[in-house]
């Protein structure tokens, strides 16, 4: 289902609710929420780090525990353990927009299984073929149907996706509405729209694609989408309380580690990483775990209904998690009608100004029937069977 509630007015008829969502994914912390974190989160023993806040980050306690058969192709074996799951920031500090870290409260433990990930975003070349084996239409590509927009134009069902577009001039961040737009005819093979294309970028990952679309491909390739839990255990590396996924500094010896967003956000991307908007996979520096663009680059789904309160649910319980699998139903506050799943690790959006969603453990939302030209997903599979090792 793409909306539970009509669609009346608009360029198009998702484009009310996809913009509306868009809200969701880059209204977010500011920058100094990174800086002081980073001056208050450190202590002098990493695995017991304590936030402003007060909540401490435990120990990472691995598996000692080697996968069972022949290692998937550009997949990674990631031991499982326990860990702490979560983000901190001082709350003063945390006033911008979705408040990036209120979310991912309190830290608590979590114990997740051994599973293999892949090693980068799946790419518009593995997107292809799977589209070419199975004729699969992304939703970004389907006609929206009458009855599901009770009341809107027939002009307006067209198929389309929403379209980072900046302005050409500084604007005030109080609107979203002045960077996104709903384009008609973009998907995953025109990610900008009609005009665009992906010719030549078979190593950029796939984007425009829903959370169905994901599931999709996922299925297919044998494989699943990786749980919230799962998804922060491989991006933490083995580390315990790291800010970002390659460890204390935002830009270790001044070199850039992620594709954020370097200039005046949202009018001027000086692509000083290298990149304005989306780059080809495995551009920067892996995490410990050998896995490529935890953060920053595009957005990637998991298999979690998102609630805001779900994280002092598991706390509450007073034990380690095992293995979660996130909360039965999808509840936003801002959104309560849309069904939405979490989504992690940030995009090239992200930026000190208005994004600091590639603090790790941080998380985003959105809802199932929506793609953008920065949302992408990588895929897990579970050991056939894990056995002894050291």
């Amino acid at each position: 289902m793409r909306r539970q509630n009509g669609l009346k007015k608009g360029p198009s008829p998702r484009s009310f609710r996809r913009q509306i969502w868009i809200l969701g994914i880059v209204v977010i912390a500011a920058a100094a929420a990174v800086v002081v974190y980073l001056s208050r989160a450190r202590s002098s023993d990493p695995s017991s780090r304590v936030s402003a806040a007060g909540q401490a980050f435990g120990p990472t306690i691995e598996n000692h525990a080697l996968a069972a058969g022949l290692r998937p192709a550009g997949m990674v074996w990631i031991p499982g353990g326990e860990f702490s799951m979560g983000a901190n920031a001082p709350p003063d500090m945390d006033n911008v927009g979705m408040k990036a870290t209120q979310d991912a409260r309190p830290i608590h433990r979590v114990y997740v299984d051994g599973f293999y990930i892949d090693k980068t975003d799946v790419t518009n070349a593995q997107f292809a073929e799977f589209v070419k084996a199975t004729q699969y239409v992304t939703v970004a590509e389907r006609q929206p149907q009458a009855e599901d927009f009770p009341g809107a134009p027939p002009e307006n069902l067209v198929a389309g996706s929403v379209v980072f577009a900046p302005p050409i001039h500084p604007v005030p961040l109080n609107n979203h509405l002045q960077w996104w737009t709903y384009v008609k005819g973009a998907d995953w093979r025109h990610p900008l729209g009609p005009q665009s294309d992906i010719k030549g970028k078979d190593n950029y990952p796939v984007v425009q694609v829903a959370y169905t679309d994901a599931l999709a491909y996922a299925k297919w390739a044998g494989k699943r989408l990786p749980t919230e839990a799962e998804w922060e255990f491989a991006a933490r590396g083995g580390q315990a309380g790291k800010p970002f996924v390659w460890g204390d500094d935002l830009r270790p010896h001044g070199k850039w580690m992620a594709n954020t967003f370097q200039g005046h956000f949202p009018d001027t991307d000086r692509g000083d990483d290298g990149y304005v908007g989306v780059a080809p996979v495995a551009q920067f520096p892996p995490n410990p775990y050998g896995l490529y663009d935890m953060a920053g680059n595009v957005w990637q789904w998991t298999s979690d209904w998102y609630r805001p309160d779900y994280y002092q649910e598991l706390a509450a319980a007073g034990r380690v998690a095992r293995n979660p699998q996130g909360p039965n139903s999808s509840y936003d506050p801002a959104e309560p009608r849309e069904r939405k799943k979490v989504q992690r690790g940030g995009s090239f959006l992200c930026t000190d100004q208005y994004c600091s969603r590639y603090i790790l453990g941080t998380r985003g939302k959105g809802e199932v029937s929506t793609g953008t030209n920065h949302l992408g997903f990588r895929c897990v599979k579970d050991s056939v069977q894990p056995v002894a090792g050291s």
